[in-house]
């Protein structure tokens, strides 16, 4: 069997070093957590790995030099982690943390856990930056693809106050909400979105194929036929000669879409139709409210000053009005009033938020306040997810039940106008 040797740190901090026997590396940190110590350096006892890494960096190299220097640029980029991967990384880090292990030593051990969407470089390269005497929040905020402002402040935040552990705590927390509120969004979506593709598919190819075959026989026939199959015919040599031109006015309309939206004019448009749509711009608002509340009051629970708080929730918002609606709060906040009052101006956000915010500032919990609003919306959000799902379902089947319908009575009023026809 395969021999690792390994660096470890106890939970007092003693470093120590020895063997493990074990398949694999991943088998072999298994092993060594087991014995309750903190892996910092786990390589094969042979230098195997290492050797094996040399030769494949030798073979990656001279392929990696052919592509193109933009192309190579895309493939090298480090993309910007999902929430709940962002989540993961904090908690690991926040469990070595409160086990007593120091920063340094816990980074070190987080560049070999590996976390998806965070690649070990990061770990290291924090590492590094710990160890020349720069702050966590120093380090982080040299990789804004991986960290963002709201990540950044919050570690700066916990720095300053010396509970950098319940700080990192708190944010897997936040992450963990967020991935999960945008986990049933998502997924809410999903069915309809198929349903919909499965029947559009289905339409086109009984259009494309199937009705032809019919044709033949109608051609045959000689007859005048009935208003909805001649629709469908002409649908039918639509989709047969000038099928291409669908994705290309998709595509148009894609590029207009995406220019109108690039304008300060058009993503507010869009933004208002969104939070103002039937059925589905209750979910949007109930997600930009829970959004809002949640973010800020964990800014502030965390020390970072209002000012900065209400900057970075604006940054981090994904709609315009709300954003502009948290500038305007922001600015009226540096003239010394209250947050309570600029948001109740702007008409935008609910009555009962503004009080419960309000209620905060008079009790000197702010950030209490403004965590029992996000957990109100984020439930509410659950139950209108369900109504949103529940209303589109039987929609998406009754629009599939008159598409089908439509198709079968312009072949069927086509067959029964052959058969009077043959009976005259």
């Amino acid at each position: 069997m395969p021999q690792f040797t390994y660096k470890a740190r106890r939970r007092s901090g003693e470093l120590v070093q020895d063997v493990v026997e074990a398949n694999d590396r991943p088998s072999a940190l298994v092993q060594i957590e087991r014995l309750g110590l903190f892996p910092v350096m786990v390589e094969s006892a042979r230098g195997g790995g290492a050797g094996r890494a040399e030769r494949t960096a030798g073979r990656v190299r001279p392929s990696a030099g052919l592509l193109p220097p933009a192309l190579r640029e895309l493939l090298q980029r480090k993309r910007r982690p999902k929430l709940q991967e962002l989540a993961t990384f904090t908690q690991q880090l926040t469990n070595l943390l409160r086990a007593g292990m120091p920063l340094a030593s816990a980074l070190n051990s987080m560049s070999y856990l590996g976390t998806k969407g965070i690649p070990p470089e990061v770990s290291r390269q924090l590492k590094q930056d710990v160890m020349e005497g720069k702050g966590l929040s120093d380090g982080m905020a040299k990789q804004p693809v991986i960290f963002s402002d709201l990540y950044v402040n919050m570690v700066r935040a916990g720095e300053q106050s010396g509970a950098l552990g319940d700080v990192l705590q708190r944010m897997a927390t936040h992450f963990e909400r967020f991935a999960e509120v945008q986990h049933k969004f998502t997924s809410a979506l999903i069915y309809p979105a198929v349903v919909c593709c499965v029947g559009v598919l289905i339409m086109i190819f009984f259009m494309t194929f199937m009705l032809p075959r019919f044709m033949t026989i109608f051609d045959g026939m000689k007859m005048e036929l009935p208003a909805a199959t001649k629709f469908l015919v002409g649908l039918s040599h639509f989709f047969s000669g000038y099928w291409w031109t669908i994705p290309l006015v998709g595509a148009a309309l894609l590029i207009i879409y995406n220019r109108y939206k690039a304008t300060d004019a058009g993503r507010r448009a869009i933004d208002r139709l969104k939070m103002n749509a039937p059925v589905f711009g209750k979910v949007v608002r109930l997600n930009l409210f829970g959004q809002f509340a949640r973010t800020l009051g964990t800014l502030l629970q965390n020390g970072v000053p209002v000012l900065t708080a209400l900057k970075i929730t604006e940054q981090v918002m994904p709609n315009r009005m709300v954003r502009e609606a948290i500038a305007h709060t922001r600015e009226e906040v540096t003239d010394g009033k209250t947050i309570a009052q600029p948001l109740a101006r702007s008409k935008l956000f609910p009555q009962l938020m503004i009080d419960l915010i309000r209620i905060g500032e008079e009790t000197g919990d702010v950030p209490g306040a403004l965590n029992n609003v996000a957990q109100t919306y984020e439930n509410e959000l659950s139950i209108a997810l369900r109504v949103m799902t529940n209303l589109i379902e039987p929609a998406m089947i009754i629009v599939m039940a008159l598409g089908v319908g439509f198709l079968l009575f312009s072949v069927l009023s086509a067959m029964f106008a052959i058969t009077a026809n043959i009976a005259r």
